[in-house]
């Protein structure tokens, strides 16, 4: 029935007898899946193009499977670094050699600068794609590497710099004409020169830290004595999380879209925005959901944010992939949030829509190669949806960590038109030491309807056992009316959940399904035990017999009620 752990099937009130079912269920070898004739991106391999002959992926879990499957496509043989822990992982499997760069500790492993710098030497490799996270957006480790002659799969230090600090990104990002919130743009002193500021700008205000990301840092204020405990806490978390307690205040957009903008460019001075995505399904400022395009950017809006995306890029003399963000107001007002510079997490959606491989674009960059492709060549080309699945439980405070070994692990691959980034497989450990993603579970259809109706299907059939999942929470948020609607904010979640995530609830035609599914199938299994057996569970007083009365439990209450048969087909009459 899906696969899924505490969710309801959708079954019909007529079930198929169980004698005559089989399993749906089919594992592939490939996780990249065809959508008709072509993949769910198409990249162009040149084997006429030479770009490196060895990469290192400083990563692990699936962006560096992610990595890893590209360069083998290009021909690069790749090098995985890895914690001792990870030693028997995924992508320590996948690349053409492995080696171990310390204890599972981050700090002491895949943020070890150091090692890492001794691998590369070791194995000679010519240059590092730093994926997401961890020394991705780390201007040292890139400068690091440029001394010691290695081509970093990224931007220069220069723009790593410059848009990894908010308050100069800020300034770059209004002298290259791109919106921006109203605000402060200077470092704030202390709590009174805060609360001046916050005055001046008009409540409410956002108070974050300048080299802050990922949500750290962050408070809204809506009142004088909410800007001094916010300007307190937001610098303690920022000196604790980021060793830089600086922080900058700018009005809040209360209620807004976040939409980003995907850019490319090249060292040659081009750039394109891969048109956008739609990121505003997020708890705790993370995001939980992602869909390109976004169903409420118009054509005009569009290219206004793209062509301000580029501008800033440019600003930079930005070379590689990276993503401008923006929040966006009911009004289609949008202003610039802030750059990132290396490869996003959602990155999949923006590939199936445009059919580019962003790595490998990425790869080409760092070459000095310049781009393929003109604006003009730049299609939305059906929609793609992204569900980040978590080993967490979506009940308490829409996601606390879980850990375990994966006891049981399907990926639903069978269901067209899926793709499933994971660095995972059946008897992987969900570590306490790192991030507790499963996978990125990507849908494409010719449109939007399509596609959520693929990743409905595709969250029913992902099986996954001995950690607890989100699964649940996933499907509830892609099939709510508001969503289908795309009445969606940054407050989607607490707005449709004030009380926490409870689970579905089950309308009384989804009781009948379930009961519907539920006898008939426990009358079919009694009935084939007889026949083959001679020992049911339950009195069957006629083997020829056509109808039963049964009770089933659902939930706290019991119902009574009738199963009939009829050929192959078995009904059911519940008294509900």
């Amino acid at each position: 029935m899906g696969g899924r752990d505490g969710a309801p099937p959708r079954a019909r009130p007529t079930a198929e007898s169980a004698l005559g079912t089989r399993s749906r269920c089919v594992i592939l070898h490939s996780r990249w899946c065809l959508i008709t004739s072509r993949s769910l991106y198409s990249a162009i391999y040149d084997p006429n193009e030479k770009t490196f002959e060895k990469l290192l992926i400083a990563n692990r879990g699936e962006i560096a499977c992610r990595v890893i499957k590209t360069c083998k496509k290009m021909g690069i043989k790749t090098v995985a670094v890895h914690s001792d822990v990870d030693s028997s992982a995924v992508h320590v499997k996948m690349a053409d050699e492995a080696v171990c760069v310390g204890p599972a500790p981050t700090s002491k492993s895949y943020l070890n600068m150091d090692a890492i710098m001794e691998v590369i030497k070791k194995t000679r490799a010519q240059a590092v794609h730093p994926g997401y996270g961890f020394l991705s957006e780390n201007k040292e480790f890139a400068r690091r590497l440029e001394l010691d002659g290695i081509t970093f799969i990224g931007p220069d230090t220069h723009a790593i710099q410059a848009m990894g600090d908010k308050i100069e990104s800020k300034l770059l990002a209004k002298n290259a004409k791109v919106n921006t919130i109203p605000g402060f743009d200077g470092v704030v002193k202390d709590a009174d020169e805060a609360v001046r500021i916050a005055r001046e700008i008009g409540y409410p205000v956002m108070i974050k830290a300048s080299a802050g990301g990922g949500g750290k840092g962050m408070r809204i204020a809506w009142d004088d004595e909410e800007t001094r405990e916010g300007f307190r806490f937001s610098s303690q978390e920022a000196a604790s999380s980021f060793g830089d307690d600086r922080l900058l205040i700018e009005k809040f957009i209360d209620n807004p879209r976040h939409i980003e903008i995907q850019v490319l460019g090249d060292k040659h001075g081009s750039a394109l925005w891969l048109n956008e995505r739609e990121c505003s399904i997020q708890r705790r400022n993370q995001k939980v959901v992602e869909e390109a395009p976004s169903t409420f950017l118009d054509p005009e809006t569009r290219r206004a944010m793209g062509e301000q995306a580029v501008a800033l890029a440019k600003a930079v003399k930005y070379s590689s992939a990276g993503t401008v963000e923006f929040l966006v107001d009911c009004k289609k007002n949008f202003y610039f949030l802030e750059m990132n510079t290396r490869l996003q997490v959602e990155h999949p959606v923006t590939e199936c829509i445009t059919g580019l491989d962003l790595v490998q674009e990425m790869i080409r960059v760092a070459k000095g190669y310049p781009l393929r492709h003109k604006q003009a060549d730049i299609l939305i080309n059906g929609w793609a949806v992204e569900c980040r699945v978590y080993a967490e439980d979506p009940y308490k405070s829409f996601g606390l960590p879980s850990i375990g070994k994966l006891s049981q692990y399907q990926e639903p691959l069978h269901v067209p038109n899926v793709r499933v980034d994971s660095g995972i497989q059946q008897g992987s450990d969900i570590s306490i030491y790192y991030d507790p993603m499963i996978s990125k579970l990507v849908t494409y259809g010719s449109n939007r309807a399509e596609a959520l109706q693929r990743m409905e299907e595709a969250l029913d059939n992902y099986v996954i056992r001995g950690v607890t999942h989100n699964i649940a929470l996933l499907r509830e948020v892609i099939i709510h009316p508001r969503f289908v609607q795309g009445d969606i904010s940054t407050k989607f979640l607490p707005e449709v959940y004030p009380d926490g995530f409870k689970g579905h609830k089950l309308t009384d035609l989804e009781k009948r399904e379930l009961l519907a599914t539920a006898a008939s199938l426990y009358v079919a299994e009694q009935r084939r035990s007889q026949q083959f057996l001679g020992t049911p569970r339950i009195s069957i007083d006629k083997s020829n017999a056509s109808s039963w009365e049964l009770f089933v439990h659902l939930g706290d209450a019991t119902h009574s009620a009738t199963v009939s048969k009829t050929g192959s087909t078995f009904s059911l009459f519940p008294m509900v």
